[in-house]
């Protein structure tokens, strides 16, 4: 069974709405970053792969598997979505022990991967605990487990470091990079920080497009000689912030270091700044026509 998922010319309704339109991927093995702000049409795409929406338009084949076979599709997919809950009274071991039944797996295979998979995504210790005594982080980690537990071919994940500590967020983008090795990791947000962390091959998604594909380093490359900081007396600030696209600020007293993109070195004093991938980001957005007049 090819390990890659093919999505060709794919479109998507909600009513009259487009919700993802003419979109076109091949995802291989290891972790792709799917980027885009809130409403970019990530969610949909992803329940699109794991066989929760329908298309209207193209086609999706998951391993060699079309995407309208659902039952097969599901089979080999582990999916952890962005509203992920479990059944909120029972232990963690039960809740596992429950979803691997309703899957269909036999008491000595449930055993094992339970077993596995716990010691795997660090939830030895809370095993008798219920699971909504579970903090964020333990749960979301919970969420990997459930997704796993069928040892999917593809992994998909929404949104999972949305309100984690920064140790939490650190322990969960490990937890993927490990499970990438082994399968396809598709890991969806609109957080830059989890994409620098974890991913080289990412996509940038906006308004259900996909508007740039390749390697994180080719996405700085093409930043490069667009990003300059500003020194600048605070009242100059609202200035700025009119003619330059600001990606970030720093204020010190009644001064204020500012970051910008700007197509071509602006004629006030700045300085040329290697670009971060928040900087590309951003760069891409507003290369492409989108509004990016708040910056970020």
């Amino acid at each position: 069974m090819e390990n890659r998922i093919e999505i060709s010319h794919v479109d998507k309704f909600y009513g009259r709405k487009r919700a993802l339109k003419d979109v076109t991927l091949t995802i291989e093995q290891g972790m792709l970053g799917l980027l885009g702000r809130n409403g970019a049409g990530k969610t949909t795409l992803m329940k699109c792969l794991a066989a929760l929406h329908t298309i209207q338009g193209g086609s999706i084949s998951v391993c060699g598997i079309p995407i309208e076979n659902a039952r097969e599709i599901r089979s080999i997919i582990g999916y952890l979505p962005q509203d992920f809950s479990m059944y909120p009274t029972m232990s963690v071991w039960e809740s596992l022990d429950y979803l691997g039944l309703l899957s269909g797996m036999d008491k000595t295979l449930r055993r094992e991967r339970i077993e596995m998979l716990l010691k795997r995504v660090n939830l030895e210790e809370q095993r008798h605990k219920r699971v909504k005594a579970l903090s964020g982080g333990m749960k979301r980690r919970l969420g990997i487990a459930q997704a796993l537990l069928h040892d999917p071919k593809t992994l998909i994940v929404d949104e999972p470091t949305a309100g984690l500590d920064p140790e939490e967020r650190i322990r969960f983008r490990n937890l993927l990079c490990e499970v990438a090795e082994e399968r396809i990791v598709i890991l969806s947000t609109h957080i830059v920080g989890d994409i620098e962390a974890t991913c080289e091959d990412i996509a940038v998604m906006n308004g259900g497009e996909i508007l740039w594909r390749g390697t994180v380093s080719r996405l700085l490359e093409n930043t490069n000689g667009k990003v300059f900081t500003i020194n600048a007396e605070k009242k100059y600030l609202a200035e700025i912030k009119k003619r330059f696209i600001v990606t970030g600020m720093l204020v010190q007293n009644e001064y204020v270091t500012v970051r910008i993109i700007c197509e071509d070195k602006p004629g006030i004093k700045a300085n040329a700044t290697p670009p971060n991938l928040e900087d590309a980001y951003i760069y891409c957005l507003y290369s492409n026509g989108c509004d990016v007049s708040g910056g970020v």
